[in-house]
């Protein structure tokens, strides 16, 4: 997500993505459109005595509109806020709380795999969200009948934030009550086998509300439906790869340095594009051949770079024209998790294992996923089956 930082509360970054800024006026003109019908609702199951027809005179219906969408935001602010604090009580670092969408995020920088943290960090979310609701039914109450906008956005924002903790606590996996789900069914096994049974409760759970969305014509339901089944399978399979890494190093699972294809600086890119077509492989790491300094590592080519030079001057350019300089690496000791993430965050598909500045081997994606599937079958990496892929 495109976010940029708008503030913070007790240090956590408070973030705005892109798409607040779309659905913010869509929710101000949904509530505005409905203002009539929603006060009718507020006066018969609270009593709020509200004037319809000061609400709805002029400008009003939009005015307040945007009021009741601004202060549903705040509670879901709140909301993630009852999350960082728990989790940071624990102990766990949080990054950012990100307005976005579909509501808010809090990012953890680790997630907690103890049931209780997790149960107690779960529930933390709706609680606050309830008691956002209550102290807005009491300012509700206190209100006098006369400031009928007033209270309109007053009584709407106390039965929608009950309204949201309630939502969350359906068992969708990874909403609020699919991570209590995990949490109890956590109690007696695995982490990850309790994740991917929440996951497949959560997937389940996105299939219904989706229907319900596309008999409903409702197509905010069909987004958190959506969102939710790509989240869950997200999360599941995360997990699932944390466990199966369990202990497992870079070194064990990496292309070591005497298997792994190399190219020279002045080879030209025509030559390189003609390797990779052949040797099927898509980047290579570039290594200078010096009579008194040996082999040294100087950059990394890959078919990206090579495919930005047009046709007829591949002849013309050298890998070292080309080369990315600024090099992503890791030492084969890490663990392998660490260059998972690495990857992803960098958004590339492969790192230079490097140890004391000497290329000692390659991990890529391919690897990664080769080793995962051997890991999920025979349970176990077993040094002398290494998979030997440098894509």
């Amino acid at each position: 997500m495109r976010s940029f930082r708008i503030g913070s509360l007790f240090g956590i970054p408070i973030k705005l993505d892109l798409t607040f800024l779309l659905v913010l006026p869509l929710f101000a003109y949904l509530i505005g459109a409905q203002i009539e019908g929603v006060a009718g609702i507020l006066n018969d199951g609270l009593a709020a005595e509200i004037d319809v027809g000061a609400i709805t005179a002029g400008s009003m219906p939009w005015l307040l509109g945007l009021a009741a969408a601004v202060g549903l935001f705040v509670g879901v602010v709140l909301h993630e806020l009852g999350h960082s604090l728990t989790a940071r009580r624990y102990g766990f670092p949080i990054e950012s709380i990100t307005l976005w969408l579909f509501g808010g995020i809090a990012a953890f920088s680790e997630m907690p795999e103890d049931w209780r943290q997790e149960l107690n960090i779960a529930v933390a979310g709706p609680i606050v969200s309830v008691l956002v609701g209550v102290g807005t039914y009491a300012l509700f109450v206190v209100t006098p009948e006369s400031l009928s906008g007033v209270r309109f956005v007053l009584g709407y924002l106390a039965v929608l934030n009950v309204a949201l903790a309630v939502f969350n606590m359906i068992p969708a996996f990874p909403m609020d009550g699919g991570r209590v789900l995990r949490a109890l069914l956590a109690r007696g096994q695995p982490y990850a086998r309790a994740t991917q049974q929440a996951a497949s409760v959560g997937k389940l759970f996105a299939v219904l509300m989706g229907l319900f969305g596309l008999f409903a014509f409702n197509i905010i339901l069909i987004g958190v439906a959506f969102f939710v089944y790509i989240a869950a399978s997200s999360e599941a399979q995360q997990v699932t790869m944390k466990a199966a890494f369990q202990d497992v190093t870079v070194g064990d699972i990496m292309t070591p340095a005497s298997d792994l294809h190399t190219v020279e600086p002045d080879t030209t890119v025509a030559e390189l594009i003609q390797r990779m077509f052949t040797e099927r492989h898509t980047g290579y790491p570039v290594v200078d051949t010096n009579a008194f300094e040996g082999e040294r590592l100087i950059g990394l080519v890959t078919l990206t770079d090579a495919r930005d030079v047009d046709p007829v001057e591949r002849d013309a350019y050298t890998v070292e024209d080309v080369m990315t300089t600024e090099l992503q690496t890791i030492s084969p000791d890490s663990d392998a998790m660490t260059a998972i993430e690495r990857m992803r965050e960098h958004d590339i598909g492969r790192l230079l294992v490097v140890d004391d500045d000497d290329l000692v081997g390659l991990i890529s994606r391919t690897d990664v996923m080769t080793a995962f599937d051997i890991v999920q079958q025979s349970g176990a990496i077993a040094p002398a089956g290494r998979p030997r892929t440098a894509d």
